[in-house]
């Protein structure tokens, strides 16, 4: 059976993999026949209607899915697919109250034209009661416009109201889990910081990772918890660190209930919780072997500080300081010395320990910033342990950040060759020498400019 999902109008980029991803995670088997990252209607293959709901039914970033009744390249075309696929269900909603919508791509329709489209399908004859409110049954008419067509129209440059390059016609099935965006809303949450990912993209990333009962997830650069409040609420039981301490715990003089704890206790999540503790990749207590089914984190960029790991400047190293005859680094907010620590290092250290720690299938979803001048060249991040499997991009001005998905690959699918490779020396020096974007940032970007799908222009 094919149906048509309605993606929303944003992160256009990450629809496709979100979709892959639930395909995974709910174990449906499904084949995209139609996708653009630059349109909002997919068309894919499935089963049937119930592993269409099953699919969607956490997406982030679908609207709703329907039940392909037709599709052309005009009205004329469309109307013949319609009758050809679907003549023999017309009966089946002959009595059921309904409602017919126009949803239209990059142009726009007045009220008089969408009535005329909507009778255009009275042949269908169904003879049920109009409730433009909780219908039985909904129908909905798909028209997509070229961009350009469209934009010229709207500037005055062309006369005529452009054609629509797309059509297609379905009936609803189920919406997606777009709902929950809201109820996560970091305006909501109790405790935040500058740094907190937004609801949207965290549960986007717990989606690419697949976050669900009986899993356990990781955040190593855990700060406020939004990854883990995000895979708490698909499932997944949830642990986290951080080099700062006071990032996860909040301010402990304070009496009002906040950090991570109160974060998952807000949304009735903290029996998801198995605990949070301080560490940085280099020096972790985590035992050494495969047990985490997911990890997902925004690991820092190094701009309001460079980057650091727990360490003595040059490997000096410092005498043990007493209070009272106990040693410092045993008392309660105790802060442990920093070193500078390269961008790059932190990626290798990050995909080994993925390796090491993650299940077999289980997955690593992080965020990496990169300058756009430098997107044309980026290099994926690999190691022989993971399989890359996607890479979806947030634009801003001067600077984008993608989201890198891998999944952990079996022992035997490792050759050898592979597997005798050697890790790089540590690489020492200032923060701006390690860490290239933080020095761009800072002296500024190219005036270079990122659309949707990727692509650079100067």
């Amino acid at each position: 059976m094919e149906y048509l999902i309605r993606f929303a109008q944003t992160h256009e980029s990450f629809r496709k993999p979100e979709i892959e991803a639930l395909a995974a995670v709910t174990g449906i088997k499904i084949e995209l026949l139609v996708y653009d990252d630059a349109s909002p209607f997919c068309i894919i293959k499935t089963q049937d209607e119930a592993s269409a709901r099953a699919l969607i039914a956490r997406s982030v970033l679908t609207k709703n899915v329907y039940e392909v009744w037709g599709q052309g390249n005009t009205y004329p075309e469309l109307h013949a697919d319609v009758q050809r696929r679907t003549k023999e269900k017309w009966s089946t909603y002959m009595d059921s109250s309904f409602r017919f919508s126009v949803d239209t791509y990059a142009a726009k329709r007045g009220p008089e034209k969408k009535t005329e489209i909507i009778q255009s399908f009275s042949y269908t004859g169904f003879k049920g009661q109009i409730k433009m409110v909780n219908p039985e049954e909904e129908f909905a008419v798909f028209e997509e416009f070229s961009l350009e067509e469209a934009h010229a129209y709207h500037r005055g440059e062309i006369s005529e109201f452009p054609d629509p390059k797309r059509l297609y016609f379905g009936r609803w099935i189920a919406q997606g889990g777009r709902d929950i965006v809201d109820k996560y809303d970091l305006k909501k949450r109790d405790y935040i910081s500058t740094t907190s990912m937004d609801a949207e993209l965290s549960l986007v990333t717990a989606n690419m990772a697949l976050a669900a009962p009986g899993k356990v997830f990781y955040d190593p650069f855990v700060g406020t918890g939004s990854f883990c409040v995000a895979a708490a609420h698909f499932g997944a039981d949830v642990m986290g660190s951080d080099i700062d301490g006071r990032s996860y715990r909040g301010n402990m003089s304070k009496r009002e209930k906040i950090g991570l704890v109160a974060n998952l206790e807000q949304y009735g999540l903290k029996h998801r919780y198995l605990d949070a503790f301080t560490s940085d990749l280099t020096n972790t207590p985590i035992r050494d072997c495969q047990f985490l089914d997911g990890i997902i984190c925004d690991p820092p960029y190094g701009v309001r500080e460079g980057l650091k790991v727990l360490g003595s400047k040059e490997g000096k190293r410092k005498e043990i300081a007493y209070m009272d005859g106990i040693p410092t680094y045993t008392m309660e907010g105790y802060i442990a010395p920093k070193k500078p620590y390269s961008f790059d290092a932190m990626l290798d250290d990050l995909l080994d320990f993925a390796a090491r720690t993650l299940v077999e299938d289980g997955r690593l979803s992080f965020w990496m910033p990169t300058a756009n001048d430098e997107a044309a060249q980026l290099a994926i991040p690999s190691n022989p342990y993971l399989e890359f499997l996607s890479a979806s991009v947030q634009p801003f001005n001067s600077w984008s950040r993608r989201l890198l998905t891998y999944r952990r690959r079996a022992d035997a699918e490792v050759s050898q060759e592979m597997e005798d490779r050697q890790r790089d020396a540590p690489i020492e020096g200032s923060a701006d020498e390690l860490n290239t974007f933080r020095r761009k940032y800072f002296r500024g970007f190219p005036r270079v400019h990122m659309i949707p799908d990727g692509k650079i222009t100067r």
